[in-house]
C-alpha cells in the first residue's frame, strides 16, 4: 500500500479534546429535551423488535468524545463526532473492527464475496463494521452473525429510525453479539450527507476498510478513498473483471485482495500493529 507523509498532522492534544467534549456538552444541553423525550418513547419498547422501536438492552447510551469509553481510533481522526448514541453491547465500541463497504446494488458475485469477507474477519476474530443499507452492507452482517461473530451497524441517522430487517437480517439476529450506533440526534432523518459523514465513523472504528464492490461514482469509492487519505489499510477487491471503482482505488494505493488467504493475511497484519497504520489528526 502506497505510505505517505504528506497530510500527516500532529496527534490530537488535551486541548483538542477538551474543546471537543465542550462542544459535545453544548450539544447534549441544547438537544436535552429531545434526547430526553427520546429516551422516554423508547422505554417502553420490546426489544430490537421487527418493526418495533428499540428497548431491551436498554435505552440508548450517550458516549462523549474525550470519555475513557469513547472508541480510541475513531478519537484520533479530526471528524470525530463530539458523541455517539449507541444501542447493545458497549464493548463493541472498542472491539478490533474491518470496515467493510460495497455497492447497494451489488452483483452476485461481489454478494458472494461480501459473505466470504465476513467470514473470515469473524475467523480472525474481528468485529464487522458497515453501514445498513442492502447489499454489501447487509450481507456482510448477516455473514458475520451467522458465523458466529458480531457486528457493528453505523447509522445514517438517529438510532430513533433503526429497525431489524425482516428475512436473513432477522434469521440471524443476535442482540448480544450487535452494537447500533449513530452520531446522529435520535430522530434525524436519513439524508445523502448524512451518510457520507457516517462513512468516517466506519473508518474511524475500523483497523483497516475493505472495499468489495464500488462503481466509478458513489459513496463506496468516496469512502475508500477517504480512508486512504487517513494513511488507513485500503483492502480492496480485485475481480476478474474488476469494478472501476475497485480498480480505481488499487491505482491510488489501495492493497489489491484475490482470494481469501490474501485477505486472511492481511487482516493478520493489520491486527498485530493496531494503531501503525492510523493517522491522528488534528
Amino acid at each position: 500500500m502506497r505510505r505517505s507523509c504528506d497530510g500527516h498532522h500532529a496527534s490530537a492534544g488535551p486541548e483538542y479534546i477538551i474543546d471537543n467534549q465542550r462542544r459535545a456538552t453544548a450539544n447534549i444541553r441544547r438537544d436535552d429535551k429531545l434526547i430526553l423525550q427520546q429516551r422516554r418513547r423508547l422505554s417502553s419498547a420490546k426489544g430490537f423488535g421487527l418493526g418495533s422501536e428499540l428497548g431491551s438492552c436498554g435505552n440508548p447510551n450517550i458516549v462523549l468524545l474525550g470519555s475513557p469509553e469513547y472508541p480510541y481510533l475513531l478519537s484520533r481522526v479530526r471528524t470525530a463526532p463530539p458523541f455517539l448514541f449507541y444501542l447493545g453491547g458497549a464493548d463493541l465500541l472498542t472491539a478490533q473492527g474491518i470496515g467493510m463497504c460495497g455497492s447497494r446494488n451489488a452483483s452476485d458475485e461481489g454478494l458472494r464475496a461480501a459473505e466470504a469477507c465476513g467470514e473470515v474477519a469473524t475467523q480472525q476474530g474481528l468485529t464487522v463494521v458497515s453501514g445498513y443499507a442492502r447489499g454489501v452492507d447487509t450481507a456482510t452482517h448477516v455473514s458475520a452473525l451467522s458465523s458466529g461473530g458480531s457486528t457493528v451497524i453505523v447509522l445514517p441517522e438517529g438510532i430513533n429510525h433503526f429497525r431489524v430487517k425482516r428475512g436473513p437480517v432477522a434469521d440471524v439476529w443476535n442482540e448480544e453479539r450487535v452494537l447500533v450506533v449513530s452520531q446522529f440526534s435520535p430522530g434525524r432523518p436519513w439524508s445523502a450527507g448524512n451518510a457520507m459523514a457516517r462513512n468516517n465513523v466506519i473508518i474511524g472504528l475500523s483497523l483497516a476498510l475493505v472495499v468489495v464492490e464500488a462503481s466509478e461514482k458513489g459513496g463506496t469509492l468516496a469512502a475508500g478513498t477517504k480512508a486512504l487519505q487517513l494513511n488507513k489499510p485500503v483492502l480492496t477487491l480485485e475481480f476478474a473483471m474488476n469494478p472501476r471503482g475497485n480498480a480505481e482505488l488499487i491505482r491510488q494505493g489501495a492493497i489489491s485482495i484475490r482470494n481469501r488467504t490474501e485477505l486472511r493475511i492481511r487482516l493478520m497484519e493489520v491486527t498485530k500493529n493496531p494503531q501503525g497504520n492510523q493517522l491522528s489528526m488534528i
